[in-house]
């Protein structure tokens, strides 16, 4: 029974990891990247889609992002769809493609992007503390169950423990991993 719940444990604190990382994608970092604009969300087709339904999204260096349409009507929707996301980037409507020109992020710029890392970040170990919480409510319940003893109690906090804190390390690399990436010029 414990085994099952330090399973579920270990699927949520993935989860949790992959949405910070998905977060920490849309942190601008100087570089032209396809995940800075792919989540923008544009009214299309009587319904609002995200640009990655509606069109291809290429890097042809890293100071561009080419978005090419696949229904070419949509040219000017998109520009606009941009310009309301506060990127901070300026989108220029050329022959039926949107392009985006990110320009180099300043020494200021960089620190401010830090501290949202940061904040991106502590906002994952919050969730990762809340599943670690109701994980250990779930393993409480089970004592004075039968055939659950308090050794076997014990050995799962400890098991879920180590869990969480090989996630937490995980976390903390990929913010380390962004920082560099947010510094290096």
């Amino acid at each position: 029974m414990g085994e099952m719940i330090l399973q579920d444990l270990e699927k949520r604190l993935a989860s949790a990891l992959v949405a910070v990382k998905k977060d920490l994608a849309s942190v601008r970092t100087g570089r032209a990247k396809p995940s800075i604009v792919e989540d923008v969300k544009v009214e299309a087709y009587g319904g609002v889609m995200s640009l990655r339904e509606l069109a291809t999204i290429t890097v042809p260096d890293t100071t561009l992002i080419v978005i090419s349409p696949w229904d070419k009507s949509l040219v000017a929707v998109i520009s606009s769809a941009i310009q309301k996301a506060d990127l901070n980037v300026a989108p220029v409507v050329d022959a039926g493609t949107v392009k985006i020109s990110i320009p180099p992020l300043t020494e200021e710029r960089r620190r401010e992007l830090v501290k949202l890392v940061h904040q991106k970040l502590e906002s994952g170990r919050v969730m990762m503390r809340q599943v670690r919480t109701d994980i250990k409510v779930e393993l409480e319940k089970l004592e004075g169950e039968s055939g659950v003893s308090e050794d076997d109690i014990k050995m799962w906090m400890a098991n879920m423990q180590k869990i969480v804190d090989e996630n937490m390390g995980k976390l903390d690399e990929t913010g380390k991993a962004k920082e560099q990436e947010l510094m290096t010029i």
